[in-house]
């Protein structure tokens, strides 16, 4: 059975930098809610997702890995209704 760790370490304790940004003005941190506003680092849409300078994995499909391995499921805005 997997136990949460706080967001601000990993599974073993150790501290999480608040971001690996190196930009200027820095970036949201994992934790923030607007973390999907960080920079792309590393891009891999063949396979469908990215890297984040704050150490998020976001995928093709909204969904987000923090860098604790906490997942954030898909979140996809409702199709507009038609009348």
């Amino acid at each position: 059975m997997r136990t949460s760790t706080p967001l601000d370490t990993t599974p073993t304790g150790t501290p999480l930098p608040d971001s690996l940004c190196t930009h200027t003005p820095k970036c949201p941190s994992a934790i923030s809610p607007d973390r999907e506003a960080a920079q792309v680092v590393a891009a891999h849409p063949e396979q469908g997702w990215s890297l984040l300078c704050n150490a998020l994995v976001l995928f093709d499909d909204t969904g987000e890995l923090l860098p604790d391995g906490q997942i954030i499921t898909p979140h996809r805005p409702l199709a507009a209704v038609t009348a």
